[in-house]
């Protein structure tokens, strides 16, 4: 069969889906478990492996084989798992453990370029630019990640790292990263850095939904919506100033704030190398599923 077999490895979740071709969203098969990371490396592993049987026994066949969107990335060097928050994963040979325990093959890339993958060639990217050659893919959630997609392909990079705009550096006097550097975007405009910004200013801990629909009333809450849109429109700037994508589509609970859409593509404004900015910046249209679309499409 020709069913697309992919995998989003999450922190929380894994899920899975069985695509019928590249060329249509048509779902086959699609569930999600619990990774339980907190039980470690090889517990992950059976999971991942127990989520495929599922699949398998609904859709009544197996695969030869199965994309995935990881947590980090693949070293090309070393083949090892690097730069991953599900800490239990880095240094390990995630590839071929699997291959190893399931005995199929795997294409795997990180869940960001997934993302881009998945925006590009399914959703929004297809819908609004179809023409895109150039399409690069921002999850802003709890921390901060890019993919780079280019006529329709994930670029990786010479270090696997390709489109990790999340460790650039923002502010260089800024928080702590562990990544062993300060300041990085993802230490300055992911939800989780930007209420403890507003903890900071305030005193008061509260979620970013709250803080971003209290701005008119709270002054703090107005400081740190600022602060994000400022931030926000420099980081948006690198990315075109250095790639000049066609279309950038955001993701993850940040990128819902109509905020950025229109008062942070002016800030992005001021800092790029032209006198208008062009860049389609768009939402994307997949949802919290465009990994794991993403994740089969590796396999075309």
């Amino acid at each position: 069969m020709d069913h697309l077999w992919g995998i989003d490895l999450g922190g929380t979740k894994i899920e899975g889906v069985i695509l019928e071709n590249a060329n249509h969203l048509n779902v086959i098969e699609r569930m999600r478990i619990p990774t339980e990371a907190e039980h470690g490396y090889e517990h992950i592993l059976n999971q991942i492996n127990k989520l495929i049987e599922l699949m398998a026994d609904k859709a009544g066949h197996r695969p030869v084989k199965i994309g995935m969107g990881t947590p980090g990335v693949i070293d090309p060097k070393l083949q090892t798992l690097k730069n991953s928050n599900t800490t239990c994963l880095n240094g390990r040979h995630l590839k071929a453990d699997l291959e190893k325990l399931t005995g199929l093959k795997y294409e795997m890339a990180n869940d960001a370029n997934c993302f881009a993958m998945a925006e590009t060639n399914l959703g929004i990217v297809k819908e609004k630019v179809p023409n895109a050659k150039v399409v690069f893919g921002i999850i802003m959630g709890t921390g901060v990640g890019g993919g780079l997609v280019i006529n329709g392909k994930a670029i990786y990079g010479r270090h696997g790292i390709g489109g990790e705009w999340g460790h650039i550096i923002l502010d260089e006097n800024g928080p702590d990263c562990y990544c062993g550097k300060n300041g990085c975007v993802e230490k300055i405009i992911s939800g989780t850095a930007l209420e403890k910004y507003y903890f900071y200013l305030s005193g008061k801990q509260s979620k970013l939904k709250d803080i971003v629909s209290n701005r008119k009333n709270d002054k703090f809450a107005k400081q740190t919506v600022q602060h994000l849109i400022n931030n926000f429109g420099k980081g948006l700037s690198y990315i075109i100033n250095v790639i000049d994508p066609d279309a950038i589509v955001l993701g993850g609970g940040v990128g819902n704030i109509e905020l950025l859409y229109t008062e942070g593509v002016k800030e992005a404004e001021k800092y790029i190398f032209n006198h208008t900015l062009e860049t389609a910046i768009l939402k994307p249209k997949l949802g919290d599923s465009a990994g794991v679309f993403g994740a089969a499409l590796l396999l075309q």
